[in-house]
C-alpha cells in the first residue's frame, strides 16, 4: 500500500489484530467470588453446575386439579365426570375417581399424573364436575425438566443477564465465580488540551477523549482508571503509561500518535519497554494513525487525539480486547439492523471505512441517511447518528438504495 501522511505501509485491521492479539497471548482476568446480587452483566468465569433437578418434583403449571388423566376419559362440558375431593398427598383409591386442589407451582400429588385448569371444572360439593379430558402430563412441570442435576445451567463466557440470575437463583445458587473487570488505565496528551474547570489559554480546547472513552469501557463493565491528562513530553508520558501498566490490565492513550512534530506517545511507549509498538497506521478511516503496542505482556493502545477515529479505534480494537479480557465466549457485536441508504456516498478505496449514519423507519422498513462529516473531530456528528456501517477496503462507496448492515450504537433512537 503507498505511503500516507508519513506512513510507509498501512496495516489491514485483521492483520493488525491477529499480531496484536498474537503478541499478547491474551487471557482473562483473574475469577473472583460475588454475590448472586451483583452479578447482573458480569461474565461467568466457570460453568454453572445444576446440584439438583430443576423442577424438585412434578409440579403444576396452573391453577386446578392433579388426577390421574386417564380417568378423565370422555369428559367435556356435555358430559361432565365427577371426582371426589381429597387433601391427602397420594391419590390413593385408583377404583375411583379423585382429584386434590393445587395451585401454579406446588407439587402433584403422588398417583396423579396431569393438572386440570380451574376453569374447566366446576365444585359441586363435596365434588367437582371435570368438563375437558387431560392427557397424561397435561399442565404439569415435570421433575428435572427444566435442568437435569449435573447439567451445565450456564456455561463460562456467559455475560449474565436476569434470566440467567433467576435460572442460577432457582438452583440454589448465593455466589458465583465471575471474571474480575478488566482495568483499563485511560491517559489524554496535547499542550493544546485543558481540563474543564481549570483556566484555559486562548489556543486551548477542553479535552472530552477521557470521558468519551472512560464511558465506553463501562458500557462493556471494564473498569476505567483515569490517569489524567499530560503534556507533550516524552518523559511524562512514558512515566504516565508506566504507571499505567502497574495499575491495569492495559493501558489507552489519546492523542499525538500522527507524525508531526509532537506526536510523541508511539515514541514514549518504545522508551517504556519492548516489544513496544507492534503496528503503527491502519487502513481504517477515520482511525488511520492508531498504534497498537505490547509492554510487560500488556496491551497498550495508542488512539488518535481526534474524538470520533477515537471511537472508531476503540471499536475496532479495544472492544475486542476488552471482550477477551472479560472471558466472553466470543466478540459482543453490536446490535444490526437491514436499511437502505437514502443516497450515495463516496469512500477511500483499500481503507476500511466507518461511515455515520442515522436510521429512521418509514412504511415499516429502515432508511439509512448519512450523517455529513468534514472531518474526525466533529463529535456531533456522533450524536445526530445513531450507527454505522462498514465499508470494506475493496469498495469506492455505497450506492443509494443498496441494502446495508447498520450497526447501532447502544439503545438507539429510531
Amino acid at each position: 500500500m503507498s505511503k500516507l501522511r508519513g506512513f510507509q505501509k498501512l496495516t489491514f485491521t485483521y492483520e493488525a489484530l491477529k499480531t496484536w492479539f498474537e503478541a499478547l497471548q491474551i487471557k482473562p482476568c483473574r475469577a473472583i467470588t460475588i454475590p448472586l446480587t451483583e452479578a447482573y452483566n458480569r461474565v461467568l468465569a466457570e460453568n454453572a453446575v445444576a446440584d439438583e433437578d430443576l423442577p424438585r418434583f412434578n409440579r403444576s403449571a396452573v391453577d386446578g386439579y392433579a388426577v390421574r388423566a386417564e380417568d378423565t376419559t370422555g369428559a367435556s362440558q356435555q358430559k361432565p365426570l365427577l371426582f371426589r375431593l381429597t387433601e391427602e398427598d397420594e391419590l390413593t383409591d385408583t377404583a375411583h375417581r379423585q382429584a386434590k386442589q393445587v395451585w401454579t407451582g406446588h407439587p402433584i400429588p403422588k398417583g396423579s399424573n396431569a393438572v386440570v385448569m380451574l376453569e374447566n371444572t366446576k365444585q359441586v360439593d363435596p365434588k367437582i364436575e371435570v368438563w375437558k379430558q387431560a392427557a397424561p402430563f397435561d399442565n404439569v412441570a415435570r421433575e428435572g425438566e427444566d435442568i437435569k442435576k449435573g447439567e451445565v445451567a450456564v456455561e463460562a463466557g456467559t455475560r449474565l443477564k436476569p434470566h440467567h440470575l433467576a435460572l442460577l437463583n432457582a438452583l440454589g445458587k448465593s455466589e458465583i465465580e465471575v471474571v474480575e473487570k478488566p482495568k483499563i488505565a485511560i491517559l489524554a496528551t496535547g499542550n493544546e488540551l485543558a481540563k474543564v474547570n481549570e483556566e484555559r489559554n486562548e489556543k486551548q480546547i477542553w479535552e472530552s477523549n477521557r470521558i468519551l472513552l472512560t464511558a465506553m469501557c463501562c458500557e462493556l463493565d471494564a473498569e476505567p482508571l483515569d490517569l489524567g491528562l499530560v503534556k507533550d513530553d516524552v518523559n511524562e508520558i512514558s512515566e504516565a503509561i508506566t504507571l499505567g501498566l502497574k495499575v491495569a490490565d492495559a493501558v489507552i492513550t489519546s492523542g499525538g500518535t500522527s507524525v508531526g512534530g509532537l506526536d510523541l506517545v508511539p515514541e514514549a511507549v518504545n522508551k517504556v519497554g519492548k516489544p513496544g509498538i507492534l503496528v503503527h497506521g491502519i487502513a481504517l478511516r477515520p482511525a488511520m494513525p492508531t498504534a497498537l503496542a505490547a509492554l510487560e505482556g500488556k496491551p497498550v493502545m495508542v488512539l488518535s487525539g481526534n474524538p470520533v477515529a477515537a471511537i472508531t479505534g476503540f471499536e475496532v480494537f479495544a472492544r475486542p480486547l476488552i471482550c477477551k479480557l472479560l472471558g466472553l465466549k466470543k466478540e459482543e457485536p453490536r446490535p444490526t439492523v437491514q436499511a437502505t441508504m437514502t443516497r450515495k456516498i463516496a469512500t477511500a478505496l483499500g481503507r476500511k471505512n466507518f461511515v455515520r449514519v442515522r436510521v429512521t423507519q418509514k412504511n415499516g422498513e429502515f432508511q439509512a441517511e448519512p450523517v455529513s462529516a468534514k472531518g474526525s473531530g466533529n463529535l456531533s456528528t456522533m450524536t445526530k447518528a445513531n450507527g454505522y456501517i462498514i465499508v470494506p477496503e475493496n469498495r469506492e462507496g455505497l450506492a443509494e438504495k443498496e441494502k446495508v448492515t447498520v450497526n447501532l450504537f447502544g439503545d438507539a433512537e429510531m
